[in-house]
């Protein structure tokens, strides 16, 4: 069957006009070419004004050869019942289109000579809608018919194996009935034919040694005229054997001959490089081939096809190492060859994995980060990159080869305890015959915060905090007595010279040098007086040590350093003389004083 696509724009019930004074008009094709038996579909749209009809008035289309009277002559189609249709077109011409809805077109079904001529439509809605398209027709043009069906066979059949032949008839429109279909030859003798009423026909059955060089046809029925269309193959059944001469070609880039390889068992290829395989084998019946990698299955062929298998890798990827398999396989046995694919690549993603105090979560790091670490703590680094073959990996520091504390993977660096002296730069190299790799990172080590030695350190300056207080407490005696024997001094001398002055106070009296321990008697207590002798002064002194207590430091990762002590004397009137209190506060191991 032969269909002329036509370009025809499509015109729903909107196109048609309220306007009464509207001219209908209508677009169909000038000449439609069909193949004598089969079918055609021939669009078509037509408008007209709206006039003596509304949405629920039936609207009836026609279709007329040429010169007949649409008054008193029969049409080849039309959906109005009352009419009776031209005998020889009955059930052959359909109008399919809804005139309602702005569709005239026409399915003409089993083409036959005499159908050849020009028609026009008609269409009537309503009290006055009558219109005859005269000057709107197509040519139908009626051809021999020369398409044939399409017969889908394997190259070689192979005895007592069942085959199946697909039969195929192209058809361009659904609204065009299904032909029948029929086989007929010498190897179908004992099945016989297997007629079927769809496009398509599918036929099974087993070839013997003796169908060989036999035909198969066939057939395609379109009309109860007898046209028909057929087509005829030639069977090939051939001996059999099983695969045999097996082998595996190469080709390194995509213009170069394929090289047969018959001895090569192992392949080196660098990443991003074109590779071509082609793998052959001869058998009867042809075998099945395919290229395995691993378990996976890439590429299969079929046994009507070639009988070679081409795989193609257009940039080796270091997933595709591996090892490559061609398997040739038919009934009667199998052969294969294996061939073990290397992609070799320099490396690639070096990063440096950490892990601080025996942890087992491991950190990416990058080239150029900084690594915090506290004195004493564990840590261990991996240096990880992807290669092919493996890079050799070895760490270094200030341009110094550390040892890696497992010899078998030297890219295991691990420092059981830190110290300050281990600062700097550490440097994981990764060497490859095809490129080197290096990342570096920097170590900072930050001294760990001692709380448990602030009852050690809280002693040793309660020791010294006591020589002090000591040596405090002999200075303020000394300086009492030396104050004591100039007051004397100056009671002697004033009692030799007649005073012309009142009294005066005891502050005005008897004046000590700035810092001299009279600045420091307590309220009340009585200024020495003429007279008195040193063996009768008696002071007291009291020192009280205020208790130490524990403090969180504000910010644990920059604890304070910062020592100091205070001394304060405390005036008062103690019943015994002097006294004195002490506090001390340190911050280095975060011991605070009460």
């Amino acid at each position: 069957m032969l269909l002329l696509p036509l370009l025809l724009p499509v015109l729903g019930a909107g196109s048609l006009n309220k306007d009464p004074s509207y001219s209908p008009s209508l677009q169909v094709q000038r000449l439609v070419t069909v193949q004598e038996g089969l079918c055609i579909m021939v669009p078509c749209n037509l408008s007209y004004p709206r006039d003596g009809w509304n949405e629920s008035t039936a609207a009836y289309g026609y279709w007329f050869k040429a010169r007949t009277n649409t008054n008193t002559g029969a049409p080849v189609a039309t959906n109005n019942p009352s009419r009776e249709v031209e005998m020889s077109a009955r059930g052959r011409f359909q109008l399919t289109g809804d005139p309602g809805k702005g569709s005239c077109s026409l399915v003409i079904r089993d083409a036959q000579r005499e159908d050849e001529a020009q028609y026009f439509f008609r269409v009537e809605r309503g009290s006055h809608l009558r219109h005859n398209f005269v000057h709107n027709w197509f040519i139908l043009q009626v051809t021999a018919l020369t398409q044939k069906p399409d017969v889908f066979i394997p190259e070689t059949l192979e005895p007592g194996q069942p085959v199946t032949v697909i039969c195929v008839f192209n058809w361009a429109s659904e609204e065009c009935p299904a032909p029948s279909f029929s086989w007929t030859g010498t190897a179908l003798s004992s099945q016989g034919t297997k007629p079927t009423t769809y496009h398509f026909s599918v036929l099974s059955f087993t070839p013997s040694p003796q169908d060989h060089d036999t035909d198969l046809t066939c057939h395609v029925d379109f009309s109860r005229k007898g046209v028909s269309a057929q087509r005829t193959v030639r069977l090939r059944v051939a001996c059999e054997y099983a695969p045999r001469d097996l082998v595996i070609s190469i080709s390194r880039d995509n213009t170069s001959a394929l090289k047969p390889q018959e001895n090569l068992t192992h392949l080196e290829a660098r990443k991003g490089q074109f590779l071509r395989l082609l793998c052959a084998a001869d058998s009867q019946p042809p075998a099945t081939l395919s290229w395995v990698l691993q378990d996976r299955v890439l590429s299969l062929s079929h046994p009507w096809g070639p009988r070679t298998l081409g795989l193609e890798l257009p940039g080796v990827k270091a997933g595709d190492s591996g090892r490559y398999t061609c398997r040739a396989e038919n009934r009667l046995g199998s052969q294969q060859r294996a061939l073990d694919l290397s992609v070799q690549y320099p490396p690639e993603n070096l990063r440096v994995m950490v892990s601080q105090a025996n942890r087992t979560v491991l950190e990416n790091l990058g080239n150029g980060t900084s690594l915090p670490v506290l004195e004493g703590q564990s840590l261990r680094l991996v240096c990880v990159t992807h290669s092919s073959p493996p890079a050799r990996l070895s760490w270094t520091q200030g341009g110094q080869t550390v040892g890696s504390s497992q010899p078998s993977d030297p890219g295991v660096l691990e420092l059981p305890r830190v110290q300050v002296e281990q600062e700097g730069e550490f440097t994981c190299h990764a060497q490859h015959p095809l490129g080197s790799q290096h990342i570096s990172l920097s170590l900072t080590v930050h001294r760990k915060l001692q709380r448990g030695g602030g009852v050690g350190l809280g002693a040793a300056l309660g020791a010294g905090v006591t020589a002090l207080l000591a040596l405090c407490s002999c200075l303020v005696i000394f300086g009492v007595k030396t104050c004591r024997k100039e007051a004397h001094k100056r009671a002697a001398a004033e009692q030799d010279v007649p005073s012309t002055l009142g009294p005066i106070s005891q502050g005005q009296q008897h004046e000590c040098s700035a810092g001299s321990s009279q600045d420091h008697l307590p309220p009340g207590a009585a200024t020495p007086t003429p007279g008195q002798g040193e063996e009768q002064e008696v002071y007291y002194a009291s020192l009280s040590f205020q208790g130490m207590r524990l403090r969180e430091p504000e910010d644990q990762e920059a604890p304070s350093s910062t020592e100091y002590s205070e001394i304060k004397i405390h005036k008062g009137q103690p019943p015994r003389g002097l006294g004195f209190g002490l506090q001390l506060e340190k911050e280095t191991s975060g011991m605070v004083p009460k």
